[in-house]
């Protein structure tokens, strides 16, 4: 499953010119089933989602605080787009997105639980398979350094991300090891959220 999340001061979700939910301060967290997802992928997102640490303390200090310690409220979007590739030619490819059972099953999971674990009232939904007008106003200027309290913040998980395969491991240690001299090998870098921002 994956999610992106974003920090905002509101967010609503409109459906054929009616609105369906608005939020005040707090999280609107888009999300996409992948084909391989169940309901354990979409539980350990919202504890993610819920824990999170997006907001200073009352003394400024930076990624202390997260949804539920704000009072803040969540709006939940269904947006299989997330899964779209574009490897080859102009247009995306969805085929890693489920299939709209699957997917409803598995977010509506999602939406329930996060319902369950957070205050219900505080907790906002769209409409799946609806074309939904999104409207959102940032906690923070985008582009200012991160470290600023006003800083906008949007953030993805991703409980498929690929494992490397062993041979693949062995390969990396052995080019490592290589002396001065060698041929240069192909890098990959994997970047992580800080541990404290998701206790």
């Amino acid at each position: 499953m994956k999610v992106i999340i974003q920090r905002v001061k509101s967010a609503s979700v409109t459906v054929d010119s009616e609105l369906i939910s608005s939020i005040g301060k707090g999280l609107l967290v888009l999300a996409g089933v992948g084909k391989e997802d169940t309901e354990k992928e979409a539980e350990n997102i919202v504890n993610k989602v819920l824990k999170a640490k997006f907001w200073p303390d009352e003394n400024g200090a930076q990624w202390k605080r997260n949804v539920q310690d704000i009072e803040g409220e969540v709006l939940c979007v269904s947006q299989f787009t997330l899964y779209g590739k574009m490897k080859k030619g102009n247009k995306p490819d969805f085929h890693d997105a489920a299939d709209a059972q699957t997917a409803r099953r598995v977010y509506d999971h999602f939406f329930n639980k996060m319902r369950d674990s957070y205050v219900s009232d505080r907790v906002k939904n769209g409409v799946f398979q609806a074309m939904m007008e999104v409207e959102l106003k940032n906690d923070g200027p985008v582009g200012v350094d991160y470290c600023s309290e006003d800083a906008a913040v949007t953030i993805e998980i991703n409980t498929n991300l690929p494992k490397k395969e062993p041979s693949e491991q062995k390969k990396e240690n052995k080019d490592q090891d290589k002396g001065e001299g060698s041929e240069p090998t192909r890098q990959t870098f994997e970047f992580q959220l800080p541990a404290e921002l998701l206790q």
